[in-house]
């Protein structure tokens, strides 16, 4: 990956933290949610999981990723849910001291 693939890829992640978890509180990125991004020069794709396969929230939580990505970057995006399971283990590191988990 090039260094301006780089900070693409990392300007979206700083961009997604905006996208908080109503029930849970915490953003996509600090919860590990988001597993791929794979940015071209004409489109984005991005792979995301839930915290649960029955989240309520679901719907609403694809749809303001893919939104808030697309809007940082400028080019259509699509988003597709993942079917790994979520663990704390995936959390940013320090994240699930909050929780107390670790």
């Amino acid at each position: 990956m090039s260094n301006v693939e780089l900070k693409k890829e990392d300007g979206v992640r700083e961009a997604l933290r905006a996208v908080v978890d109503p029930e849970i509180g915490m953003n996509v990125i600090e919860l590990g949610l988001i597993r791929d991004i794979d940015i071209r020069d004409e489109s984005t794709h991005i792979i995301m999981i839930m915290t649960t396969p029955f989240c309520p929230y679901a719907p609403q939580l694809l749809e303001q990723t893919r939104r808030t990505a697309q809007d940082y970057l400028g080019v259509p995006t699509t988003i597709e849910m993942g079917m790994e399971m979520w663990d704390p283990s995936m959390m940013e590191e320090g994240a699930a001291s909050d929780w107390g988990l670790f």
